[in-house]
């Protein structure tokens, strides 16, 4: 899989244990455009969600340990998804930090906030009305996330308002996602570059 083009908000992380073998390449400015090969089709259509909602370009692939389950493979790359995330926001000097929106898919909404705070967090109220969509475990979205959080040093708030459809929940997650992510990175030109905190670091 090539790599993300060098860019001054992009990067390309390799993550190798002995549970899994990760590339994600990542560019904050791009159009959303993505490729997958990771062995959980399913998460590779939420992944895909957020590149075409976020406006980022998103190449991951994995080879994990799925003859066991997803379990490793679906942590790892959300891991591996904060590591890029954190590597090609930089200082965060200039970004607007807080990002936040709300996606509906027919009966189902849902709401996520973030927040790069340099604080990791990460709140989830998402009652799933089937314990599997298809052959994925929906418990394990909880671990894509807390991975993601805990490597890109963000706080992160996830609700799920309503929804009786589980794929139709999950989708406007991670849409929402993508939304929230979009804002957050997006470079607010009135800030000149200067660091959105009081604390002059995040």
């Amino acid at each position: 899989m090539p790599e993300i083009a060098p860019n001054p908000r992009s990067a390309n992380v390799v993550r190798d244990t002995l549970e899994t073998q990760i590339t994600v390449g990542l560019n904050l400015d791009g159009n959303g455009k993505s490729s997958f090969a990771t062995g959980v089709p399913f998460l590779e259509h939420m992944m895909d969600q957020i590149a075409r909602h976020g406006m980022v370009d998103l190449n991951v692939s994995c080879r994990g340990d799925t003859h066991i389950d997803d379990h490793h493979s679906v942590e790892d790359i959300g891991i591996t998804l904060g590591q890029a995330t954190q590597q090609a926001l930089g200082d965060k000097r200039g970004i607007r930090r807080y990002g936040h929106a709300y996606v509906p898919l027919d009966e189902a909404l849902s709401r996520v906030v973030i927040d790069f705070s340099g604080r990791p967090g990460l709140v989830m109220h998402v009652p799933f009305t089937q314990k599997r969509i298809g052959t994925f475990d929906t418990e394990l979205f909880w671990e894509f996330f807390q991975g993601f959080v805990n490597h890109a040093q963000a706080t992160l708030h996830i609700d799920c308002l309503r929804g009786h459809n589980a794929h139709h929940q999950i989708e406007t997650v991670f849409k929402a996602f993508g939304r929230s992510l979009r804002m957050a990175v997006e470079v607010d030109a009135r800030l000149g570059g200067a660091m959105p905190s009081t604390k002059g670091a995040l």
